[in-house]
């Protein structure tokens, strides 16, 4: 028998060589050409913003150095700032002259209603006869306060930045009816007479007078006194002075 050796093609490199391909997609996200990082619309509010803020927080230091300045260098700086002088009247003629141009301080007015009843009686005859009555309702006003023009260099003391006054007594300056809130309520004049013209005149007085010892009783000129001390005392602290008393 002969032997026949077939020699085939060695394909083994050629199946290694095929196999499944691989495939490697990227996928890239794009991007519009047009857009853009997102702008302030209105970049000049921000600045205004930080300008006002800068403006107030300015104000305010200002203010402070102003108030807090003394005498010298600073004073004359916070002056040369704010336009006001921080000059104190430390000189006794200035600071009663300054008090004395306040003159008649009135510190109070006290207003009241009062009914007051006037009559003309007769010894002999009844009064529906004889006699003459009247009813005043009666509006006034009291005024009172402290006349500063009589203050006399004595009365006040200077010491550095403290100051002692003293203050005249208060006094009443007025006392009035308002004719237009004062009236007649009602009058009965006797059938034998005629009515007495001086009879209002005299309820009106009386009705004054009566008016202005209410007021007194009220303690009227010790409100007065206690009103001018406080307008006194601010007037003082306004000129520098740090301890005012007065009395």
């Amino acid at each position: 028998m002969r032997r026949v050796d077939l020699h085939l093609p060695d394909r083994s490199a050629e199946r290694r060589s095929v196999g499944p391909k691989r495939f490697q997609i990227k996928f890239m996200a794009s991007t519009p050409s047009s857009y853009n990082r997102r702008r302030p619309a209105f970049p000049w509010v921000s600045a205004s913003i930080f300008l006002l803020l800068g403006a107030g927080l300015g104000a305010i230091l200002l203010g402070i150095f102003a108030h807090t300045a003394q005498e010298g260098l600073w004073d004359h700086l916070a002056s040369m700032a704010t336009g006001r002088s921080k000059t104190q009247y430390s000189s006794q003629p200035s600071v009663v002259e300054k008090i004395q141009k306040l003159q008649r301080l009135e510190t109070v007015v006290y207003t009241m209603d009062k009914v007051v009843e006037g009559d003309r009686l007769s010894l002999i005859l009844p009064d529906f006869l004889a006699g003459d009555k009247l009813l005043l309702v009666a509006h006034g006003e009291v005024v009172a306060g402290i006349d500063l023009s009589g203050l006399k260099s004595s009365d006040v003391a200077i010491a550095g930045r403290k100051i002692s006054v003293h203050l005249p007594a208060a006094r009443i300056f007025m006392s009035r009816l308002d004719s237009a809130q004062t009236r007649v309520y009602s009058r009965m004049t006797g059938l034998l007479i005629s009515a007495d013209q001086n009879l209002e005149t005299e309820v009106r007085l009386k009705a004054e007078q009566q008016i202005r010892e209410g007021a007194l009783a009220d303690r009227i000129l010790d409100k007065a006194t206690q009103n001018a001390r406080t307008t006194i005392k601010s007037m003082l602290l306004s000129l520098g002075f740090e301890a005012v008393e007065v009395d």
